[in-house]
């Protein structure tokens, strides 16, 4: 049985994670260590009220948007572009961070480029960017058998960042949160996609060497390992494993997004991660009042949740 609010917990888990680590976005850990966030803060990186969320949570919402429709990758890399060059579903009116690696694959698709081959497909093509935007994807591909999974997780995700290793990424994350979307023991499901995965990744015969860089995932217990050894750059495998070790760590939404952003450097990206996670497993109700009281464009981001939830609520 999937919750009805479902739809809430997982736009809202991404924005305020997202907006949590704005204003400490590219201070190392050993700076925040000093002064560690312990709230919703504003202004620091960018100037910018508390609430505010990034890139991040913009993209996201985007391909909610298009998501609300018949399912097409054209339209979600067109709402890409209204973003970037039309402030589209930013959260003050106007864009104030993007990746080198989106920004590139945007002014593709704004040429006319086939969305799915907009993105880059070299190894140093290899930031956050897909991963950070791919959680709403969860809910068309619920009840949708592993391959057919895996082939719109990497359709997706090659908007932006077509290299095999963000795909796997967003894949794990996406298998991640399907199985949360049924309210599963976290670390039941981190156990069942050791197999899960690999085995799927195995029968695409991907290049072994790709696979066994998730080990950390696919084979150890992330959980165990402790701070120092957790990495939060904006390299895709970094974002994904601080955000599954952030999840396994703690026990409430609130101490998730607090360790994830106290790693430092790409701590929205990190916040927004991890929070997509955190608000599928706790809940929407399980997020501090006051930090949702602040979040920027609230009552659209909750209206755009009841949306998603009229188109997949009985499919």
């Amino acid at each position: 049985m999937i919750k009805k609010d479902i739809y809430k917990d997982i736009l809202f888990g991404v924005a305020v994670g997202d907006a949590v680590g704005v204003p400490v976005e590219f201070k190392s850990r050993q700076t925040i260590w000093q002064n560690p966030v312990k709230d919703m803060i504003g202004y620091g990186t960018y100037n910018l009220p508390p609430g505010t969320f990034s890139d991040d949570s913009s993209l996201t919402f985007c391909l909610a948007e298009a998501l609300t429709l018949d399912f097409d990758i054209n339209i979600i890399g067109q709402n890409f572009v209204k973003w970037c060059f039309n402030n589209y579903w930013t959260p003050r009116g106007e864009v104030f961070d993007i990746g080198n690696a989106t920004r590139q694959a945007i002014v593709r698709l704004a040429k006319g480029e086939r969305a799915d081959l907009a993105g880059g497909f070299e190894i140093s093509s290899n930031g956050n960017g897909s991963l950070m935007r791919i959680s709403p994807l969860v809910f068309y591909l619920q009840d949708k058998p592993i391959n057919e999974r895996y082939e719109i997780a990497k359709q997706v995700s090659s908007i932006t960042h077509g290299h095999i290793r963000s795909i796997i990424a967003c894949f794990y994350y996406l298998e991640f949160a399907r199985k949360l979307l049924t309210h599963k023991d976290k670390f039941a499901i981190y156990i069942d996609l050791k197999a899960e995965i690999t085995n799927h990744l195995v029968s695409l015969s991907i290049n072994p060497s790709e696979i066994t860089l998730f080990d950390r995932l696919l084979k150890e217990n992330i959980h165990e390992l402790k701070e120092e050894k957790i990495f939060s750059s904006g390299y895709v495998l970094h974002t994904l494993e601080a955000s599954i070790w952030c999840l396994l760590t703690t026990n409430n939404y609130k101490d998730a997004i607090l360790k994830a952003v106290n790693l430092g450097d790409d701590t929205d990206t990190t916040g927004a991660v991890t929070g997509g996670l955190a608000g599928l497993l706790y809940g929407k109700n399980n997020i501090p009042k006051k930090w949702l009281d602040k979040l920027a464009r609230r009552d659209d981001i909750e209206e755009l949740a009841e949306r998603l939830g009229e188109k997949f609520r009985n499919v």
